[in-house]
């Protein structure tokens, strides 16, 4: 996250108050990162997964910016990140906060 110029936040299922954060990057295949993917998804907070296995319908359904499976090119987390900022084709569009459990 930093590389691509955003602020990592680290943040917890049992943490009570959301972050103020404009996007997340989530690695759904774990518990507690579904948990908060549906929690950023309530509060409509963008949220990029990262995996290493493919998505089913019940990740589809929390309408992620993307779905990028393990491995991908940083160019492809920077290419969504972008997207879930709304600054499309900005990767160096300033930083931003981002969360992320993966």
């Amino acid at each position: 996250m930093r590389r691509l110029g955003h602020h990592p936040v680290s943040w917890s299922p049992g943490d009570r108050e959301l972050p103020d954060i404009d996007a997340a990057v989530i690695e759904p295949g774990d518990a507690d990162g579904l948990v908060v993917a549906r929690r950023m998804h309530a509060e409509g907070v963008p949220v990029v997964f990262t995996s290493i296995f493919p998505p089913d319908e019940t990740l589809l359904a929390l309408d992620p910016i993307a779905y990028l499976v393990k491995p991908f090119p940083l160019s492809a987390l920077e290419r969504a990140l972008s997207e879930a900022l709304g600054r499309p084709g900005e990767p160096d569009a300033g930083p931003a906060a981002a969360i992320v459990l993966s």
